[in-house]
């Protein structure tokens, strides 16, 4: 491969910024994570997509590995909360806890969650655990 991992990532973000569908992007970030697997990014991106494309268990493991290499990262997090809720695991309220300390103490980290709600509300308009999880955040 003649690409760096980081340009291989950035396209497969402009990709997905410019309305390029879930289920076309998951191999190049499949291919990413094998590339580079303790990038935390590209676990939680990979997470991110197979919740879109209605793969909650494959985006349970991405998002589990995401939050291993990065518990700081609140979109891991969330993720991960997304996923558990879809599979039916057990332990959501303490990733959801920790995501609204963050989100409460960092303004920017809040826009960039809400942000990235709304995204997946324009992808997913009818997403119950994902409304369920920004309902948790920021109304509760």
């Amino acid at each position: 491969m003649t690409q760096s991992v980081d340009t291989i990532f950035d396209q497969a973000i402009k990709r997905y910024q410019s309305g390029a569908p879930a289920e076309e992007l998951i191999p190049t970030f499949k291919e990413i994570c094998d590339l580079a697997p303790k990038n935390s990014a590209a676990w939680t991106c990979l997470a991110w997509l197979c919740l879109l494309a209605d793969k909650p268990n494959a985006a349970l493991k991405a998002a589990q590995k995401g939050v291993k290499l990065a518990p700081q990262d609140p979109q891991a997090r969330v993720n991960l909360a997304i996923a558990m809720l879809e599979t039916g695991k057990p332990g959501v309220r303490s990733h959801v806890e920790t995501v609204k300390r963050m989100i409460t103490a960092i303004a920017e980290i809040r826009q960039e969650i809400e942000s990235n709600f709304e995204e997946g509300l324009r992808r997913k308009p009818d997403w119950p655990s994902l409304q369920r999880v920004k309902n948790w955040l920021f109304e509760g």
